[in-house]
């Protein structure tokens, strides 16, 4: 009889160390990762906003992980040639891309036969928001506010604003302002913020509307005159109101840009879970934040606000992009 149970009590105690064995692979591979550098595709060159969150981000998930996180920038067709290069990473994990809400979204209307689909090929980790966007007008306009300058544009026989790109934050202002107060403002489109108000400062354009980084010096020289932000009042000047606070009924043009991050779609959830978390921290942390207040940047997200985000802000944007008549290209 002791023998007996001394031979069960054996089997038993082999069948529960094999199966605590089993029950703790999952946990040291998922603890595993990473376990090498990985690579953070950053879809626009060195210097602008999605250059800098993808660096100060990349440092601080080198310094949380204790892997190299190591940023290359491949820019070109706004944002496509990076977004082709991580669709066709391996997904595990070590490929991740940095890119702004033109490449996932504006990019779907703008342009003709997409090489990759923004909501099928990738995973969003998290989304950068920058602050509201600067309404400036030519300082002899006289105009300090929304309804002042209603009242002046409906005395111009031509009136012109500048915008960084088709289907941009400003297209949707000017297209906006059109319909609710029977304006005839007419879009210029610009290659980026630097030409657009180069020419702006050289009296060009009646009104253009731009990021905080960019729009500062024009500002600063007195060239231009702030009468309200888009979307969300700009941190560097709180005391300016929105122009939906002035009277604006916004369809799309509220929705702030931002830098997000995504990765190959077919990441394991448990890596996914694991960056989202790490990128929320570095949100808080003073170096992160030291590096994207140039920018005057919101903190990170977390993964699961930025997939509600980006799917709200695809449908919005798309509907009002399409009600331009943009032809795509």
């Amino acid at each position: 009889m002791t023998r007996g149970m001394n031979r069960r009590a054996l089997i038993k105690t082999g069948a529960a160390i094999a199966g605590s064995a089993l029950a703790g692979w999952p946990a040291r591979a998922q603890a595993a990762w990473p376990s090498k550098p990985v690579r953070v595709v950053c879809g626009y060159p060195p210097g602008g906003s999605t250059d800098v969150v993808s660096r100060a981000y990349s440092d601080f998930l080198t310094r949380h992980f204790g892997q190299p996180f190591v940023v290359e920038n491949k820019g070109g067709g706004s944002g496509t040639v990076g977004a082709l290069d991580v669709k066709q990473a391996k997904p595990d994990g070590y490929t991740l891309m940095a890119s702004i809400s033109t490449t996932m979204i504006q990019n779907r209307v703008t342009m003709k036969n997409l090489a990759y689909d923004p909501e099928k090929d990738f995973e969003i980790v998290t989304i950068v928001s920058g602050s509201g966007s600067l309404v400036v007008v030519q300082p002899n306009t006289g105009v300090t506010n929304l309804q002042e300058f209603v009242e002046w544009a409906k005395k111009q026989s031509k009136l012109s604003m500048a915008t960084y790109a088709i289907g941009s934050t400003p297209h949707l202002v000017a297209s906006e302002l059109n319909q609710q107060y029977g304006l005839k403002i007419e879009p210029i489109h610009y290659r980026g913020e630097a030409p657009m108000w180069s020419d702006f400062m050289a009296g060009s354009t009646d009104i253009g509307v731009g990021s905080t980084a960019p729009t500062l010096p024009v500002l600063q020289t007195g060239r231009g005159k702030l009468i309200a932000s888009v979307g969300t009042r700009n941190r560097a000047f709180p005391d300016v109101p929105t122009l939906a606070e002035q009277g604006q009924k916004p369809q799309a043009s509220h929705i702030r840009g931002y830098v997000g991050i995504w990765a190959p779609a077919g990441v394991p959830e448990d890596i996914l879970a694991k960056l989202s978390e790490a990128l929320v921290l570095g949100g808080k942390d003073a170096r992160v934040q030291q590096a994207t207040e140039q920018f005057h940047l919101d903190p990170a997200t977390s993964a699961a606000d930025a997939k509600k985000r980006f799917a709200s802000d695809s449908v919005a944007l798309i509907a009002a992009l399409k009600g331009l008549g943009i032809q795509p290209e």
